[in-house]
């Protein structure tokens, strides 16, 4: 069960605190990209205001509604970079820092020492030339809205970072929810935090079941299938676990792995316990 990031700063910090709380993992990395296709819409942020208001088309209003969020999203960031703020930090705020810090940068309003990024001392933003990007999906009248904007397409090869997360303590397990909380969406969290909590509940099942004694690996996985899904309360509702025979074979390979469990000629048996 894995976890993934393009941004090294985040790499860097989940490597970093992950083991700081000893947390289990392994790292590997691997080509991929980042990907934007829409249009863009240059000027300052009164030039680009004015031209998105001059709009006839059914798109106005969603534009306008993006366009008031990067301001937002601008404004926001721009309370930080007053101050200085370290880079990893405020790359932690959300995927659209990067875009705007790169703006900012390319304008020159940026100065940068020792990790920390800040806001050169009396500089106008108004001045600054943005590009305000949104995806196609919005339009619906292309020809309307190319009268105001460019075709954009960004393509960032990149390395992706991938965290396979092989812990199957539940204290823990709390604990890594609480760090990738910090840098990813709540339901991407959510959906791994439960994946990694029912691999922990069936993982300790299995080894409850095969005790003291040598089971057959067939008959242990036949056992388990009958009785899924299984239902555990919990203080706040209902957990259900559900798993293939495909994955009790590969959860029993990872425990053989991690030194749980022997499997030799077609029988199971237990070394230790979680």
């Amino acid at each position: 069960m894995r976890i993934a990031t393009k941004s090294p700063a985040i790499k860097e910090a989940l490597l970093r605190e992950f083991k700081g709380r000893g947390i289990s993992f392994e790292t590997r990395e691997r080509q991929s990209y980042e990907a934007f296709v829409g249009y863009a819409i240059e000027g300052t942020l009164e030039e680009i205001r004015a031209k998105i208001e001059a709009m006839e088309s059914v798109e106005k209003e969603e534009i306008l509604k993006g366009f008031n969020a990067f301001k937002e999203n601008l404004d926001h960031l721009l309370g930080h970079l007053k101050e200085g703020e370290k880079v990893d930090e405020i790359l932690a705020e959300g995927p659209w820092v990067a875009d705007i810090l790169d703006q900012l940068f390319r304008a020159g309003a940026l100065e940068y020492s020792n990790g920390t990024v800040k806001l050169k001392d009396g500089f106008d933003v108004s001045s600054v030339r943005f590009q305000f990007k949104f995806p196609f999906e919005l339009v619906h009248n292309p020809e309307k809205v190319e009268k105001i904007a460019k075709q954009f397409v960004f393509t960032d090869l990149v390395e992706e970072y991938e965290f396979e997360i092989n812990e199957l303590d539940i204290g823990k397990i709390n604990e890594l929810a609480s760090i990738l909380g910090k840098y990813f969406p709540e339901e991407q969290v959510l959906k791994l935090y439960f994946g990694l909590i029912s691999r922990a509940i069936l993982s300790s099942e299995l080894l409850r079941v095969i005790g003291e004694r040598k089971i057959e690996e067939e008959e242990l996985k036949t056992m388990f299938l009958k009785a899924m899904p299984m239902e555990i309360p919990t203080e706040r509702g209902t957990l259900v676990i559900n798993a293939s025979r495909e994955f009790l074979e590969d959860l029993l390979r990872f425990l053989e792995k991690k030194g749980y469990v022997d499997r030799k000629a077609g029988k199971v048996k237990k070394l230790r316990n979680l």
